[in-house]
């Protein structure tokens, strides 16, 4: 009965591309909002261990909602927030996003109890007596796999072998363009994103110093080229 359901697989198969054409993924990205989203963030799992599991070790020796034991650790809530990008719901991500991120929690100071300007490890799930205290502040990769999330998932930047790809996943509260520069290689790519439909995720074109090109996301490199002008234009 307990310990039915945990974060990791549903994030990590999503972003291994298991299910993603059949379904699969949307199926476990729903049961995640469903039995672990919080206002608070993702916990880990549920339901939580109420007794200590020889088999399982450290993660039944916690109180319920803390640390390991459905605790809301915010270093894996960014895993989630990528693997929704993966099936193009970009308004979910970034809410998924913004339930731990300081710039958004500074009005809950007095719940989280941690300073207002830096992730913490973990915190306590709804399962615990104070549900949405934070712990161990600094002591995370939250802000590592916060930037992957944000740069190369949500933005959708990434670096490949034949060139800068950009392929945003974003929220209808992005508005219609934003402006982003990259420094990539030897070169500095000034990137303009036009949204004019508000679609979270899909490229209709890329335009490089003029030259339109389409059924791509990445960007042609050219060795020594030390500037790109791109428009991106979503659809």
């Amino acid at each position: 009965e307990e310990g039915q359901i945990y974060i990791e697989p549903q994030g990590f198969c999503v972003l291994a591309g298991i299910g993603v054409e059949t379904g699969e993924a949307k199926k476990a990205l729903d049961s995640v909002k469903e039995k672990l989203d919080t206002k608070y963030g993702i916990v880990l799992l549920q339901p939580p261990y109420t007794k200590y599991h020889v088999e399982l070790g450290e993660i039944s020796s916690y109180p319920p909602g803390y640390k390991e034991n459905a605790g809301i650790f915010c270093h894996n809530n960014p895993w989630v927030s990528c693997a929704e990008t993966v099936i193009g719901r970009g308004n979910r991500a970034f809410e998924i996003y913004k339930k731990t991120c300081p710039a958004y929690i500074e009005d809950i100071s007095e719940i989280h109890c941690t300073e207002p300007y830096v992730y913490s490890q973990m915190i306590a799930g709804k399962d615990a007596h104070f549900f949405g205290q934070a712990k161990n502040s600094w002591l995370t990769g939250t802000a590592a796999w916060t930037f992957v999330n944000v740069s190369q998932y949500i933005l959708g930047v990434v670096p490949t072998l034949n060139g800068l790809s950009v392929d945003p996943c974003i929220p209808s509260e992005m508005g219609t363009s934003f402006t982003m520069t990259r420094k990539y290689r030897e070169g500095v790519y000034n990137i303009k994103v036009e949204n004019p439909n508000k679609v979270e995720k899909g490229v209709a074109k890329i335009v490089v110093d003029g030259k339109e090109y389409t059924g791509t996301t990445v960007i042609p490199y050219e060795k020594g080229k030390t500037s790109y002008d791109v428009t991106i234009v979503m659809g």
